[in-house]
């Protein structure tokens, strides 16, 4: 089944539901996105909202700004990050990446792995070094500060009258609020063309010094996640407000933010609508008072603050005004909206059919805000750290493949480029391992470098990503132009897949392990061989690059038919498929093995039948999964992965079912972000 069949396959599964569309009429597209803006009432620290343009995001409570840090931090945090904000502590013992190897023994010879080790303990060190740096940075907290007539900061329940809105069409928040009976509009607005976000705030209680604007740079945390609230004012990093010399004839004042952590430096630059005042009097903390009088001598009740982020200073006159931005975001918005495909469940008698449209597009939303940069995202995107903030390349198949299957390939292609950059380093960490090719990193960072992990470095399926990934974009254009960008690094990594796989002098049959780690991570690597789903996976990408050589006018590659031809067969007992054919009784009652992801349903639901897949078989394993499974041991992707081999089991019922399955790890928030738990409270591969 081809990709494009596939989508379509999908949508029929998803329109299974829908039971009063006639299907004849043309999509408002308009009238759908709509029906999903976000309306909140009262503050919830689980629904924050961020705005952005899939390189930079910027996150914000209830008030539209970030203006109660500490009460989101345990919620959906209020970050702000870009694609080029990183940092690494100093390396001040001299660590070098080769200290951190893990040697172990893989058909008969020693191969070194970047993996998690204890002892010794410089080696240790190391380790956690590499695995804690780079990570990727909180640039700044832009944030209101509110007083109340006693004087007092108010808290966020001091906050009334509440009403956000966030306009999906336009881009547009709108966040309204009273305190002390007094009101309070802030519109938000993501800068679509450069890293910033603009504000308009209207309230009474600017011209009452009652309300200013919090500038605040925190100080990155070495943990595995980073909220932005980091504000130990011991912490060694440097930050100063400059101020420009610019004022147009409007009263525009505006300047600059520089802010130093040891050799990583950038700047906030900003423009308002009127004079400022800057009280420093707390280390990175910045409080910006607007002008008690407008340029015309009254009071005012209107300050509009534009800002960019950015690694050098930009001039003055380069700040755009809040129209630009605002303009700028409502074209950006409609063009990606009217772009590609859309569904419409209007008219379904079937109660669960809003829902699953509002998680269709507000899903649609967040991938394009947060994973449509030139680098993979990670798991967290741009709003908080998970991991450090590093890239998890398996997980890119998950934040992009959507992209194309839409009719966005553009959007897969720029972070696909990318691929390009890391190659090198691809390439390096094959040849030390004994293979040919280039085994891409899992836990990496824009440059390419792999941190140390006891899992993932010893997982394979984000191998074939790449040929899946530039496969859907010639399929999209079918331009031999795309065949020729990409053809180096599809048969590098053809290369590698082929050499990776070993011949069983027994069975004759090319075997995948032992020293691996399938999809479902709870299996030991150094006993684990031939999982079901990275074996169809090899055979179809295999087969894959074999027919980008015949487009190319070239002769199938040997070397790969070989593994092609003798590639162990997919292992079965007792008429289903195993989990791997290391564990043969993965489905008893004692077994501790069936949870974690369902990966041995993803050898149909992400690619046709492959390696003799039979979809016989997969049906009775799809049957068994559903039954034996630990749901509440699972992540959020289980769920749509487990639709989508529904889907291909032409069991429409079961992938709508899989989609609403009532455990934690598929809870869909308000925002439409997935959340898992108190660690990890959103996750976009969901």
């Amino acid at each position: 089944m081809h990709m494009r069949q596939f989508l379509i396959a999908i949508f029929a599964a998803v329109f299974f539901i829908e039971t009063g569309c006639s299907g004849t009429q043309p999509i408002d597209r308009k009238e759908v996105v709509q029906r999903h803006n976000i309306d909140l009432y009262q503050a919830d620290t689980l629904a924050s909202i961020t705005v952005g343009n899939g390189a930079f995001a910027y996150t914000a409570d209830i008030t539209g700004m970030q203006t109660f840090y500490k009460d989101y931090e345990h919620g959906v945090p209020l970050g702000t990050e870009s694609e080029w904000g990183w940092h690494s502590f100093p390396n001040t013992e001299h660590y070098e990446r080769k200290e951190a190897y893990r040697y172990v023994t893989q058909q008969g010879r020693q191969v070194s792995y970047t993996a998690q080790q204890k002892t010794p303990p410089h080696a240790k060190a190391a380790v956690d070094y590499f695995r804690l740096n780079p990570h990727r940075l909180q640039l700044g907290n832009i944030g209101l500060v509110l007083y109340k007539k006693d004087g007092a900061l108010a808290a966020l329940s001091d906050l009334k009258e509440i009403h956000q809105h966030f306009d999906l069409w336009t881009g547009a928040l709108t966040s309204k609020f009273s305190l002390e009976n007094v009101p309070v509009t802030v519109y938000t607005y993501g800068n679509a063309s450069s890293d910033g976000v603009s504000f308009k705030i209207v309230s009474p209680l600017l011209a009452e010094k009652r309300l200013l604007v919090r500038v605040a740079f925190p100080y990155p945390t070495t943990s595995f996640s980073d909220m932005g609230a980091n504000f130990d004012d011991k912490a060694p990093h440097e930050s100063h407000f400059h101020k420009t010399d610019n004022v147009v004839g409007n009263g525009t004042s505006g300047g600059f933010f520089s802010h130093q952590l040891d050799t990583t430096k950038y700047y906030l630059n900003f423009a308002c609508n009127q004079a400022i005042q800057i009280d420093s009097t707390r280390k990175h903390f910045f409080l910006i008072s607007p002008a008690v009088t407008s340029p015309a001598g009254g009071q005012t009740s209107t300050f509009i603050l534009n800002s960019v982020f950015s690694q050098e200073v930009l001039p003055h006159q380069q700040l755009p005004s809040i129209d630009k931005v605002v303009k700028g975001s409502q074209q950006a918005w409609s063009s990606f909206w009217l772009s590609g495909g859309a569904v419409d469940f209007k008219g379904s008698t079937d109660p669960r059919a809003n829902e699953l449209e509002r998680r269709i597009i507000l899903s649609e939303y967040l991938c394009r805000v947060q994973c449509a940069g030139h680098f993979a995202p990670q798991e967290t995107g741009l709003t908080y750290n998970s991991w450090y903030g590093k890239q998890h390349l398996e997980m890119y198949w998950w934040h992009s493949a959507h992209f194309a299957l839409w009719g966005r390939p553009e959007l897969l292609e720029k972070s696909l480029d990318w691929y390009f950059t890391i190659a090198d380093k691809a390439k390096q960490i094959a040849q030390r391992q004994g293979y040919r090719g280039v085994r891409w990193q899992k836990m990496t960072d824009n440059n390419g470098d792999e941190a140390p992990s006891s899992v993932g470095a010893f997982l394979i399926w984000q191998q074939p990503h790449f040929i899946y990934l530039a496969e859907l974009l010639y399929r999209n254009k079918k331009d031999k132009g795309v065949l020729n960008k990409y053809k180096d690094l599809v048969f590098q990594t053809a290369d590698f897949m082929a050499s990776f796989a070993t011949l069983d002098p027994k069975t004759g049959k090319y075997n995948l392990g032992k020293g691996i780690i399938p999809a479902q991570e709870c299996f030991d690597a150094m006993s684990t061989f031939n999982p079901t789903y990275e074996l169809s996976y090899w055979s179809w990408a295999l087969n894959t690059a074999q027919q980008w050589r015949t487009r190319l006018g070239l002769t199938p590659d040997t070397a790969w038919a070989k593994v092609i031809s003798q590639l162990a067969p997919l292992p079965e007992k007792n008429g289903v498929y195993l989990a791997t054919e290391s564990t043969p009784d993965c489905y008893a009652p004692d077994s501790k093995v069936t949870i974690d992801h369902p990966a041995v349903l993803a050898a149909l639901a992400s690619i046709p039948p492959s390696n003799g897949l039979d979809t016989a078989t997969m049906h009775r394993t799809f049957d068994l999964v559903k039954k034996v499974w630990h749901w509440d041991h699972t992540w959020g992707w289980d769920f749509p992965l487990t639709a989508m081999a529904a889907t291909r089991l032409h069991q429409p019922k079961e992938a709508i079912e899989a989609l609403f399955k009532d455990v934690q790890t598929n809870t869909y928030l308000p925002n439409g972000h997935n959340y898992q738990d108190k660690r990890l409270t959103i996750y976009l591969p969901g």
